[in-house]
């Protein structure tokens, strides 16, 4: 197997791609899919860091909207992220990994408190690390809480796992025409307001040039070329050097 181009990864995955096709909770086919494909980053030699998000069980921001305090409803989506966590660990821990969930969130019969000094020595010792509970604090995302978990565990790359291969111009999924960028600087993504990570994920990504690659997770194939050093998807970094 080739060398990685990386060595310690920080993947974000969407609350949404473990509810598969029925588009809200936990689907354990789906789970144990990603688990595989998790597994399979982890034996290719990656020390690997997970966030996840709550898309799929409750959404801080949607529930202010309807009437529920925005910090009230962070919390609750702080917390849902416990939840999925906790099920993708379960099913790494059935495919014979060793996994460890860290929460910003106390809630020590599910995770352990999250502790830096801690986290680098899970990762250290092999383990798959999944950190939960989001930042620990209202009004950041859970695209936050990766950028800052990278940054925090020295990882050399974010890889943020969607849907689709890449980052588009418009939702490829709504319009056939849209274009793929191969290639992005963080200043671009931030001018040209392309729904990647929000704002404060990008600029703290910038900050601590933390390079970003966007790909669809559901494909192997797109694993397998990321492992193999190649370029996958879309590649957000300080300067484009092709």
């Amino acid at each position: 197997m080739s060398i990685p181009r990386y060595s310690r990864v920080l993947l974000k995955l969407s609350g949404e791609i473990l509810a598969g096709e029925k588009g809200f909770g936990i689907d354990p086919d789906v789970t144990s899919f990603l688990a595989g494909q998790v597994k399979y980053l982890h034996d290719a030699g990656l020390e690997l860091g997970i966030v996840i998000g709550a898309g799929n069980i409750f959404r801080g921001i949607s529930a202010s909207a309807n009437g529920i305090d925005r910090v009230t409803g962070d919390y609750l989506g702080m917390t849902a992220t416990i939840l999925n966590s906790v099920a993708l660990q379960s099913a790494l821990i059935n495919l014979g990994c060793q996994a460890r969930v860290m929460s910003a969130l106390s809630i020590e019969q599910l995770a352990e408190p999250y502790i830096r000094e801690r986290a680098l020595d899970h990762l250290q010792k092999g383990r798959i690390l999944i950190f939960a509970g989001g930042t620990g604090n209202p009004y950041f995302t859970t695209d936050t809480a990766a950028a800052l978990r990278a940054a925090e565990v020295k990882a050399q790359v974010v890889l943020k796992g969607t849907r689709v291969d890449g980052v588009y111009d418009s939702d490829p999924e709504k319009n056939p025409q849209a274009h793929k960028f191969d290639f992005l600087t963080y200043q671009e993504v931030i001018e040209r307001e392309l729904k990647v990570m929000d704002l404060t994920a990008v600029t703290l990504c910038m900050e601590n040039n933390l390079p970003i690659v966007v790909t669809n997770v559901n494909d192997s194939s797109n694993l397998q070329k990321f492992v193999a050093g190649q370029d996958v998807g879309t590649l957000i970094s300080k300067e484009i050097t092709k």
